[in-house]
């Protein structure tokens, strides 16, 4: 047998049994080892199935997108917080008010009883008590309750007054205001002061027209009802302004029996001082 075909068998026999040879070449010399691997044998230790070939992984097969963790969704918005005040925050608290999770106000200020009926509110339904009004807080508490009204708003006072009756611009005159629930105390054209005050209900209703003070009591307590009145300045007949506990606690839930009532004590106290007999009253619409 000549010597290429013995190198031709050697190297058959060695394809079947998956081993490797060194195949001599022409000049008798040997080189470097072939590796010849059987169908379905395992992969060799230097060569995965990831290996394209060239020595570096393939990228074929490998899964799209970012391995970063995904992030987490942003919090709702806060629409009110602490220390915010207005009109908002009235309905705020007059909503609270209608669940039953406020008893104060609305007096516009976002303070620390608001602070806390918002936790509670949120805590009911399994919101993240934080006590500050977002946006699923809000959604939620305008769900559960209806459009408050004017006096909802303004049912402890803190309404703003109209402008003044023109029988009010001169002199000295208690300038009461039906719409706006509101007294003025004007001296020769220039507000002193305001403040919110409540009439009588529609079977006892408070007279309208221009009187003057007759009579002042300073601890007066009323024959005809037995409850107190105190500050009493007296205008028509047994009708007069005076402070009222009953005022100061439900707002405008309630009405007088034909008196202006007023709710802060501070500030009737301090007209009641400043008042004369026969300083003008006018109460109008």
């Amino acid at each position: 047998m000549g010597r290429a075909a013995i190198a031709v068998a050697v190297a058959g026999a060695a394809v079947l049994a998956g081993c490797t040879v060194q195949a001599p070449d022409g000049d008798g010399k040997r080189r470097s080892p072939v590796r010849i691997e059987l169908p379905g044998d395992t992969p060799s230790p230097d060569r995965t199935p990831d290996d394209d070939g060239a020595g570096e992984p393939s990228t074929a097969h490998s899964p799209p997108g970012d391995d970063k963790p995904s992030a987490a969704p942003a919090p709702p918005r806060v629409l009110w917080s602490r220390g915010d005040t207005g009109r908002d925050v009235r309905e705020l608290q007059a909503r609270l008010r209608q669940v039953a999770w406020l008893f104060d106000g609305p007096t516009g200020t976002y303070d620390e009883s608001t602070q806390r009926a918002v936790s509670g509110f949120q805590g009911k339904r399994g919101l993240p008590r934080t006590g500050r009004t977002d946006t699923v807080t809000w959604q939620r508490l305008l769900r559960m309750t209806r459009e408050p009204g004017t006096w909802d708003l303004y049912l402890m006072g803190g309404q703003p007054a109209d402008p003044p009756d023109p029988r009010c611009t001169t002199g000295r005159v208690l300038c009461i205001d039906k719409t706006s629930r509101t007294l003025r105390w004007i001296i020769d054209g220039r507000t002193v002061s305001t403040m919110a005050v409540r009439f009588g209900s529609k079977g006892t209703p408070t007279r309208e027209g221009v009187f003057s003070v007759y009579w002042k009591s300073r601890d007066h307590v009323s024959t005809l009802y037995d409850s107190p009145m105190p500050y009493a300045m007296f205008f028509s007949g047994g009708q007069a302004v005076h402070y009222s506990p009953d005022f100061a606690a439900r707002g405008y839930a309630g009405a007088s029996h034909g008196c202006v009532n007023v709710r802060d004590e501070g500030a009737i106290a301090e007209l009641y001082g400043q008042v004369r007999d026969g300083d003008k009253v006018v109460v109008s619409w």
